[in-house]
């Protein structure tokens, strides 16, 4: 019988983010689960507002730090995993698969591929359906590719963590027009999870709040998923998804934040590297995504 993990989550209004806190009550290990670094992107500024409550959290209930674990390179916010590392220890981790969003990005922006692969900054990178350990908790992680090439969910115990694949029932499931992004294969991701047991606790890493709803709401279950999302509920067929999600992507523009954060996260949080004058400079591809 699977156990029941402790969650806590964080909400990041500004960029509609839920972060998590996962522990086993047993050994008061955790993992924290896609955290948010505060960004104003007026002044090009960094604070620390929402990974501080995770740390005075974390130091609240007497936990240990084991993991730092991303569900894939976020296009709509920064990860403060380096702070969290920094503060609190823990192995930041991610899908092996970040290799490929790596190589895709750094052509982008004009970055040098060799000396990010030389200089690993992730702790861990994660084979497909590889198995660790939370404490005394088990956990695996399920490939969810779609919406981007290194999306992984997390299953531990009776909860599964699903990043950016589904969302609430009344909102759906996760854009595919990203680079290597494909709506076919995130019905295939989607249909993975599907698989896990019917009451497994499904936490969500977005809400919208669509206009049927008043309150935010991060956490559902696989059965009330498979029956009620209004994209991708049972008899929908993988072609009739990929028209849907693809006609629905042309509509959307791009995220506020996708320039800055996808360098950034797609090296585990890292800065670059101060120029002489002691500051660190952002690269935007000037006219590249029309």
């Amino acid at each position: 019988m699977a156990k029941h993990p402790l969650v806590q989550n964080f909400f990041d209004e500004a960029t509609n983010t839920f972060s998590y806190v996962v522990s086993d009550p047993v050994t008061k290990r955790c993992a924290i689960i896609d955290s948010v670094l505060d960004y104003d992107a007026a002044s090009a500024s960094t604070s620390t507002t929402q990974a501080d409550r995770i740390i005075a959290y974390i130091k609240e209930q007497g936990l240990t730090v084991e993991w730092i674990l991303e569900t894939h390179v976020h296009a709509d916010h920064l990860t403060a995993a380096q702070y969290l590392k920094q503060k609190l220890g823990g192995k930041i981790a991610i899908s092996q698969k970040i290799a490929v969003v790596q190589e895709t990005f750094a052509a982008i922006y004009h970055l040098d591929i060799k000396q990010v692969n030389a200089n690993q900054p992730f702790d861990h990178l994660f084979e497909d359906g590889e198995h660790f350990k939370i404490g005394e908790l088990d956990v695996y992680n399920i490939p969810t590719p779609g919406h981007t090439p290194a999306c992984l969910s997390y299953v531990v115990e009776d909860a599964v963590f699903v990043g950016d694949t589904l969302f609430m029932p009344d909102y759906g499931t996760a854009r595919c027009d990203f680079p290597r992004g494909s709506a076919e294969v995130l019905f295939d991701s989607v249909q993975s999870l599907y698989q896990l047991p019917e009451d497994t606790r499904v936490f969500l890493c977005h809400d919208y709040l669509p206009e049927t709803r008043e309150s935010y709401v991060c956490e559902t279950d696989i059965q009330t998923q498979k029956t009620q999302n209004i994209h991708i509920h049972e008899g929908v067929s993988k072609t009739e998804f990929a028209q849907m999600r693809n006609q629905r992507d042309l509509g959307l523009s791009m995220p506020k934040l996708i320039l800055p954060s996808i360098q950034i996260n797609m090296k585990a949080g890292q800065f670059p590297e101060p120029e002489e004058n002691g500051v660190s400079y952002l690269k935007l591809p000037l006219n590249y995504f029309k």
